[in-house]
């Protein structure tokens, strides 16, 4: 399990710093793709395998699944760990997430979020305004 808040900035080249807690769980390599909300999703293999088989059965005939599905996968990318604890993101991810220097690295349950410094604050200050609301609309999902 992914949780907790750390901040990396990215080098030049594309560099991360993956944080220390979240390395194990990923393993020696993971798939990192366009995630929603501008963030990239990092997933370790295990994690990425269970949600590409339910993926698979998305109808075809559904513009929306054939939208979402060629989104997630046409993005996505296998990194690795350097022995610094760093991945290299595609520069296509960068841009897609506007990561320039300053990035959060987010742990959220079963796969990590990387988000641009600016566009995590501005999104965790809206969200943070309407928290309650979004509490009371999770009550359908057992929570």
């Amino acid at each position: 399990m992914f949780m907790g808040e750390y901040q990396h900035n990215i080098d030049q080249k594309g560099r991360l710093i993956v944080p220390s807690k979240f390395r194990d769980n990923l393993g020696e390599s993971f798939v990192i793709t366009r995630g929603l909300d501008q963030c990239l999703f990092g997933y370790p293999m295990n994690e990425w395998r269970i949600l590409e088989d339910k993926l698979k059965t998305l109808p075809l005939t559904k513009k929306d699944a054939r939208a979402f599905t060629r989104f997630f996968f046409s993005g996505a990318s296998e990194c690795e760990i350097d022995k610094q604890g760093r991945i290299n993101l595609p520069t296509s991810l960068v841009s897609y997430a506007s990561l320039e220097k300053e990035c959060v690295v987010l742990g959220v349950s079963n796969r990590i979020e990387i988000w641009s410094k600016p566009v995590w604050e501005d999104y965790f200050t809206n969200s943070e305004d309407s928290f309650a609301e979004i509490a009371e609309n999770m009550i359908g999902f057992d929570i």
